[in-house]
């Protein structure tokens, strides 16, 4: 089973949003028993805090269903367990080495590198733009499912 932790800074919208979607590409495509999927954050910010109203009523709007939620910081032992670490953008990538550490380096990738982009998902929080931040997190997440069941085959 891979071990997948969906990064962004407060754990309330592209993270947590990445994870919900993933799962469900990985259900629909029949393989969510291949892997597990978590988020979480760099910042201690937003500790607690459900998913934030707008990501979640733009989730909803496309059939995404929303558990309850949490955030909460990433951990050493978070970046141990898991096989890849996908950060939402360059300032989480360079906020992961250091959570994570040198043995773990080589698992932290930018989400939307996995389609092709080195890019960021935007931070809707100060874009205002759930929807697009929905569509490179999808194209992201598309992405990223696609090579890792290539990978299990």
């Amino acid at each position: 089973m891979k071990r997948l932790l969906f990064i962004c800074h407060g754990n309330i919208c592209r993270s947590v949003a990445a994870k919900v979607v993933f799962e469900e590409m990985a259900r629909r495509a029949g393989v969510s028993g291949l892997f597990e999927a978590d988020s979480a954050a760099t910042s201690t910010e937003e500790l607690g805090n459900d998913i934030y109203p707008p990501m979640k009523r733009a989730l909803s709007t496309r059939g995404y269903s929303c558990p309850p939620h949490g955030a909460r910081q990433a951990t050493r032992t978070d970046c141990d367990c898991a096989d890849h670490i996908l950060c939402a953008d360059f300032a989480n990538v360079r906020n992961m080495r250091r959570i994570a550490g040198e043995k773990n380096s080589g698992k932290i990738s930018l989400l939307l590198s996995w389609a092709g982009r080195d890019e960021e998902v935007a931070d809707p929080w100060y874009t205002r733009d759930f929807d697009a931040a929905l569509d490179d997190i999808e194209e992201g997440c598309a992405a990223l499912l696609a090579a890792l069941i290539k990978e299990e085959r």
